[in-house]
């Protein structure tokens, strides 16, 4: 039986020695995917990086494509249905990190800014995999939660959530988790625009850890200047990787688009690829390979402030020192992508609870283990 055809993404983690039983793999960077490079594969297993569409695909023998992603506006489903080629991406595969990345850049502002979260209206816009995570995060961090998810109240009833001005009006943050929906009903492209920049009403913090064109850079930057917009957590930035130096240097938390990177994150987006790769082609694994990252050696963490929680959070992912790293060099965004060292979200680590004290039951929430 001929042996399928794989071209991987050669940023995509836990895969090597893992996709080599399943047939011939040749890795390559994302620059390099082209018409030539993909023409005899069989299969494609790669990221958001990797734009698949008709001039990539249109004389290739290709059949699947996996994508280790939660977002899929990289690939060109259109086409791809047109041309018989079956795609997936891996939904929830990094909601734990984005959450994770919430909560860390939350502690990150009590710690600099002395800002209580506790009482504090946040605004989730989209409530997927993703928003619902990081609704989970931000109860157990002591505030409100008002959702905005135009489908779901559709299909769900208008109960559970508020329109997006009712946000406007009544949060201190407002965090966008949308898809990029470029046209429709659910458009999400500038779902920050100058006219919710109007409405707002608190001056809240935005956070945008999902699809750069879901805030319009023109608008965030007058929301600041007009002082509608107290500060920016970006973690997805318009025009990505050319990202605009004015936003950058305006903006409080910056991070080059990582906020889903998480060693589990990846090693879930990475098992998602495999598993329908196996599925699509009838194919088994003889040995049941984890795609797993290994445990950690030691993880107790030993916390001495008075501020435990934050203490934690920040041991466990150096948010602060990602945004130096972005700033210095800006220009090679897609480069600190592809060297970006992965956290372990709060699941892999253990808490005492006599160090957590008041905090102990907001840890469990946010995923951290406490032990007596």
């Amino acid at each position: 039986m001929k042996r399928l055809k794989i071209v991987a993404e050669s940023s995509v983690p836990y895969i090597k020695g893992v996709a080599e039983v399943l047939g011939e793999v040749t890795y390559l960077p994302s620059e390099e995917f082209a018409p030539e490079a993909v023409k005899e594969a069989d299969w494609l297993i790669i990221r958001s990086t990797t734009k698949c569409g008709r001039a990539l695909l249109e004389h290739s023998r290709v059949q699947l494509i996996t994508s280790a992603t939660i977002g899929f506006d990289h690939i060109d489903t259109h086409f791809c249905h047109q041309a018989g080629i079956t795609w997936y991406n891996a939904p929830g595969c990094n909601a734990e990190a984005v959450a994770h990345y919430f909560a860390t850049a939350i502690a990150l502002r009590a710690v600099e800014c002395g800002w209580n979260p506790r009482g504090k209206v946040i605004g989730i816009v989209g409530v997927g995999n993703v928003g619902r995570r990081v609704a989970r995060n931000a109860r157990a961090l002591g505030m409100e939660v008002l959702l905005n998810d135009p489908p779901r109240a559709r299909a769900e009833g208008p109960d559970a959530f508020v329109s997006l001005q009712e946000i406007a009006e009544k949060a201190d943050i407002i965090a966008f988790h949308v898809p990029l929906i470029k046209e429709g009903e659910d458009k999400t492209v500038h779902l920050l625009d100058d006219r919710l920049v109007d409405l707002l009403q608190r001056k809240p913090i935005i956070i945008n850890a999902c699809r750069g064109a879901v805030t319009d850079t023109s608008a965030l930057l007058r929301g600041l200047r007009e002082g509608k917009i107290t500060d920016l957590v970006m973690d997805c930035w318009e025009g990505e990787p050319n990202i605009s130096q004015e936003l950058l240097k305006q903006t409080w938390l910056g991070t080059p688009h990582i906020a889903g990177f998480s060693a589990q994150g990846k090693a879930n987006g990475a098992r998602t690829c495999i598993e329908h790769g196996l599925e699509h082609f009838g194919l088994k694994l003889s040995s049941s390979e984890p795609l797993y990252p290994t445990p950690l050696s030691a993880p107790l963490l030993h916390l001495s402030s008075d501020q435990p929680l934050w203490e934690a959070l920040l041991q466990t992912f150096g948010i602060r020192g990602v945004d130096r790293t972005l700033r210095e060099r800006s220009q090679e965004f897609e480069t600190l992508r592809r060297e970006y060292h992965y956290p372990y979200e709060p699941s892999e680590y253990q808490l005492r609870r006599c160090e957590m004290g008041e905090w102990a039951e907001a840890a469990q929430g946010i995923g951290f283990r406490i032990i007596e």
